[in-house]
């Protein structure tokens, strides 16, 4: 699939590979699962470039039209899980 991440002009070059990186765990936890620690130091890093509740869900936003990726999900089960637990989220045409 290709597609192209969201960003802002703003950051520098290493935080836009950040978020890519946020982004690509994003799409492990649809495809074949992330370990949950894993996720949250991605989700830390990205918070840390886009410290804005606001512009975090646009961001998610963007990400989802581009990608089909729901972002929500995967940060809800990574915040509620605990370590060493696997996140994996189904999508919803698939749930039965």
């Amino acid at each position: 699939m290709e597609y192209s991440y969201p960003f802002s002009i703003d950051w520098s070059t290493e935080e836009i590979v950040d978020v890519v990186k946020f982004f690509e765990g994003i799409e492990l936890a649809y495809e074949k699962g992330i370990k949950r620690e894993v996720m949250m130091a991605k989700y830390r890093r990205f918070k840390e470039i886009v410290p804005s509740q606001a512009e975090e869900k646009t961001i998610f936003r963007e990400f989802e039209e581009a990608s089909g990726y729901v972002s929500y999900p995967v940060v809800k089960q990574a915040k509620e899980g605990v370590d060493g637990t696997i996140i994996k989220v189904v999508p919803k045409q698939q749930r039965r």
